[in-house]
C-alpha cells in the first residue's frame, strides 16, 4: 500500500484496493497475498480530516465502501499475510487482522483500534474482524480502552502472530504466504469459508446496525467530535 504519508482509508483508496483485491482473486497466477504498507506506516486508519472536510455526505458514501474493503479481505478465498512494518490504528489494525497471517515489525509502530477514543462506533464488519481475530479475553478491553500497542505487546494480546526484525519483516512474511499457497488451493478455500462463516453471517445480518451507525458517524455532534480529535492529533508543534 502506497497512498499519501500514511495510507489513510479514504473513498478512492478503498474502492482501488477492492478492485485490486476482486482482480487478485480472479487471478490463477495469485496463490497468496502479502499485504503490507510503506516506511514506517502500515495505516492510520480512515482519514479523519477527508471525513471532516466532506462532511455527512461523504461519510454516507464512504463507510459502505470501507465495509466492502474489509469484508472482500476478510473472505479472500486465498491465503493472506499482513506483514506490519509500521503502525496500524483503527481501520489499519482491522485489515491486519483480516489476514490469515500476521507479523509485525519489532519497534516498527503500534497497532490497535481507539476509535471510541475518536468517538466513533464501529461498523459491523470491522466490529466482527476484530472479534474473529482478537482473543476474546483481551477485546472488550481493546475496543473500549482504545489500546494501541507496541509489537511485543501486541503479540501478548493475540493481534499479531509475529514479530520479527524490520529488515527480515517481508522475507519471512513471503515465506508464511507460500507455505501456506502450498496447501491444496479448494482445501485451504473451503476450510477458510468455514472458519469465517459465523463472523461473515453477522456481517451479512448487520444492515439495521450498520444504518444506525452511519447516522451517527454524519451527525453533527460525530462530525465535531472527529474535527476535534483531528485537531488534538495533528496539531503542528509551535516554533
Amino acid at each position: 500500500m502506497a497512498h499519501g504519508k500514511a495510507n489513510a482509508l479514504d473513498l478512492e483508496f478503498c474502492e482501488a484496493l477492492t478492485a485490486q483485491l476482486d482482480e487478485c482473486q480472479r487471478s490463477p497466477s495469485t496463490g497468496a497475498l502479502v499485504l503490507t504498507g510503506t516506511g514506517r506506516m502500515f495505516s492510520a486508519g480512515v482519514d479523519l480530516p477527508r471525513v471532516v472536510d466532506g462532511g455527512a455526505s461523504y461519510v454516507r458514501l464512504f463507510l459502505p465502501a470501507v465495509n466492502r474493503t474489509f469484508q472482500t479481505l476478510f473472505a479472500f478465498p486465498k491465503p493472506v499475510v499482513a506483514a506490519v512494518n509500521g503502525h496500524a490504528i483503527a481501520g489499519g489494525c482491522v485489515m491486519a487482522c483480516a489476514a490469515d497471517a500476521r507479523l509485525m515489525a519489532r519497534e516498527g509502530g503500534r497497532i490497535g483500534i481507539p476509535e471510541l477514543l475518536v468517538g466513533v462506533p464501529f461498523p459491523v464488519v470491522p466490529l466482527e474482524i476484530m472479534r474473529f481475530a482478537a482473543p476474546p479475553q483481551y477485546m472488550q478491553s481493546l475496543a473500549y480502552r482504545g489500546l494501541t500497542l507496541a509489537a511485543d505487546e501486541a503479540l501478548q494480546h493475540g493481534l499479531v502472530d509475529t514479530v520479527t526484525d524490520p529488515d527480515r519483516l517481508l522475507d519471512e512474511a513471503v515465506a508464511a504466504a507460500e507455505s501456506l499457497a502450498a496447501l491444496p488451493a479448494l482445501a485451504f478455500a473451503l476450510t477458510k469459508a468455514q472458519l469465517r462463516e459465523p463472523s461473515l453471517r453477522r456481517m451479512s445480518a448487520g444492515a439495521s446496525i450498520d444504518a444506525a451507525v452511519q447516522d451517527v458517524w454524519a451527525s453533527a455532534g460525530t462530525l465535531a467530535a472527529i474535527r476535534d480529535y483531528v485537531a488534538r492529533t495533528f496539531k503542528k508543534p509551535s516554533a
